[in-house]
């Protein structure tokens, strides 16, 4: 049987909004890790087979494939081609699935799969803003079969995020409570050097930026994001800038290279569920996967849950049955920030260093997505 390894996984420190990264062009950005990636491995460059980069909301700076941009202004090789994945917030998680598949299916031997943003420069959604001048109130307004579908009721991931803590029951108190533990799990990550293994400083930026001192009296004074609300900025993710790369192996490259792969690639997949929820789809999607693998939760050492927002992550931990003692160990993108196209690979890397940390087998990431979707993929390290 065929295996997809991971090579390496690394990315920059992530810089909180107008932070130390705000000024990085985002090819140069995407640049800096790929570069960073080839050296550290000590791969052929010549032998990779495709460049596979998350991004979304590409305009401007992000516009023009930055997957194939990227690896250009890193001075590698002309003939390698790149291509630029947008499934939202799970993009770089899908620019990995691809590329296994890829070597899965005998048709690449080197796939560097990765992801890029600067949300400082370019703000979310920027991509609708554009749109708004061809005509577009929404992505989905203008659409008949959407609208016969779904009516025109509002489609946001805030809207969402409410949906999910009253379906679930959560309280304002317990989605504080795990943002709170989100930044202490985080600054005592990288006071311990959790993160130093791949972690790739960017100039003067050699840590993230997000985490802050903060606490239940502050957070709870922070008014909701709308009446009646139990949304904050608190529970939310952070807007970030930054970068993440690995390396995708098959196993005659590992041979032929001389490579040591730190992981294998498991189980990939992904589902759909309500698109007006738009934020649950990682239960059903985790259900798949492990009804497809014949693994339990209990059988997964380490969970990386993108925390969009925290009743994301206690719905999903309510509905799996998860131990919250192994779900973002080391905190989550309320701490730490979601540089939206580069979150999925960021949080493998995360995901990898911690498994060897600990000695586990398996590790489980899934992401939440716009539209609705999660991939999940799960990864056993290697001795």
């Amino acid at each position: 049987m065929s295996e997809a390894y991971i090579v390496d996984a690394i990315r920059t420190p992530i810089g909180k909004k107008n932070g130390g990264l705000a000024g990085v062009h985002p090819i140069d950005l995407g640049a800096h890790i790929i570069k960073a990636l080839v050296d550290r491995t000590g791969v052929d460059a010549s032998e990779v087979d495709d460049v596979v980069f998350g991004c979304v909301d590409a305009i401007g700076g992000q516009a023009g494939n930055i997957a194939r941009l990227s690896w250009l202004a890193a001075g590698l090789p002309q003939h390698v081609p790149g291509v630029t994945v947008d499934r939202q917030c799970g993009s770089s998680q899908q620019a990995i699935q691809f590329g296994a598949q890829a070597i899965l299916s005998g048709t690449a031997d080197l796939i560097v799969a990765g992801g890029v943003q600067n949300m400082s420069q370019i703000p979310i959604s920027a991509a609708m803003l554009v749109g708004e001048q061809y005509g577009f109130s929404t992505p989905t307004a203008e659409s008949k079969g959407w609208t016969d579908r779904y009516g025109d009721q509002e489609v946001s991931q805030f809207k969402g995020a409410e949906m999910i803590a009253d379906k679930w029951d959560i309280s304002r108190e317990e989605l504080e409570k795990w943002a709170l533990q989100s930044h202490e799990r985080a600054k005592a990550a990288i006071a311990a050097g959790r993160f130093d293994n791949e972690v790739v400083p960017f100039g003067d930026v050699t840590t993230d930026e997000g985490p802050r001192e903060t606490s239940l009296e502050k957070m709870a004074s922070l008014n909701v994001l709308v009446e009646g609300g139990k949304m904050t900025a608190a529970v939310a993710s952070q807007i970030s800038d930054g970068a993440s790369a690995l390396l995708l192996a098959s196993e005659e490259a590992v041979q032929k290279h001389g490579l040591k792969p730190r992981a294998r690639i498991h189980h990939m997949s992904a589902r759909g569920d309500d698109p007006i929820f738009m934020l649950s789809a990682p239960i059903p999607a985790t259900q798949h996967a492990l009804a497809k693998t014949g693994l339990t939760i209990d059988d997964i050492d380490v969970v990386e849950i993108n925390e969009a927002f925290a009743p994301v992550v206690l719905a999903w931990i309510k509905e799996i049955g998860a131990d919250p003692a192994k779900v973002n160990v080391n905190g989550g993108a309320i701490a730490l920030g979601h540089p939206l196209g580069a979150t999925g690979t960021k949080l493998m890397a995360t995901l990898l260093n911690e498994l060897e940390r600990i000695g586990g087998r398996y590790g489980l990431l899934t992401i939440c997505e716009g539209g609705g979707t999660a991939n999940v993929t799960i990864i056993e390290r290697l001795d």
